[in-house]
């Protein structure tokens, strides 16, 4: 069975264009030509993948990202004509997965859709599960509890978490992470990655600035510390 991507762009040449370009490589598409639009397809459809364009009038790529994680966790990537730092770190709070920036070749955009399907279809064998009694983080059923009390991640917060948690004890390096969980064209965007590092560390530490799961190793990178914890 063929993965669906749907496309959310106000721009009907460009997204015909592309729509005709991802069917021949196999993909089923659909395509929405608004943020409300692909808000009700995404819901009817539920797609593997949903290409989603930063700049449209009535409601933004920003917005109709935020408004997708409100009910789903499929891969979002951005198409974006914003190349500041900022505007990405503002697209992946909003949940965004990937970007890609215009101008763009069809061949680099296929490219990502397929690594991003790729590391979404990835299950591991056996699933982890920490629990030392005070922090549970359960990654086959995607809940984390903090206390007893669940706790809300973004699902670039969770997959951050669920990269260091599988590799618990092991340094993972800055660009490591950056890899798996944004993706290759974000090796060196460390600013965000210390930003999420951040954010996780005050939804599940006890003292943020003085962490005991997720540790620094200056220089270098980051790990889940399973014996610090308790």
């Amino acid at each position: 069975m063929s993965d669906c991507i749907l496309i959310i762009d106000d721009d009907e040449t460009l997204t015909k264009m592309l729509a005709k370009w991802l069917h021949a490589k196999g993909y089923d598409v659909q395509i929405a030509v608004s943020g409300p639009d692909g808000l009700e397809k995404a819901r009817k459809s539920q797609p593997d993948l949903i290409v989603l364009d930063v700049m449209m009038p009535e409601m933004d790529g920003f917005e109709t990202c935020n408004r997708l994680r409100e009910f789903s966790r499929v891969p979002i990537l951005m198409l974006t004509a914003k190349t500041t730092e900022e505007d990405l770190i503002r697209g992946f709070q909003n949940g965004a997965d990937d970007y890609v920036k215009k101008p763009f070749s069809f061949m680099e955009l296929e490219l990502r859709i397929s690594a991003i399907l790729k590391r979404a279809n990835l299950k591991d064998e056996q699933p982890v599960l920490f629990n030392d009694g005070r922090l549970k983080i359960d990654l086959e059923r995607q809940h984390v509890y903090r206390e007893n009390e669940l706790v809300h991640l973004t699902p670039t917060e969770y997959k951050l978490l669920s990269c260091l948690v599988r590799n618990q004890g092991g340094v993972i390096s800055h660009e490591g992470l950056l890899r798996d969980v944004w993706g290759e064209a974000y090796t060196d965007a460390t600013a965000c990655l210390s930003l999420y590092i951040r954010y996780l560390r005050e939804k599940l530490e006890e003292n943020p600035s003085e962490p005991k799961y997720i540790r620094t190793k200056w220089g270098i990178g980051y790990w889940f510390d399973p014996n610090l914890g308790s």
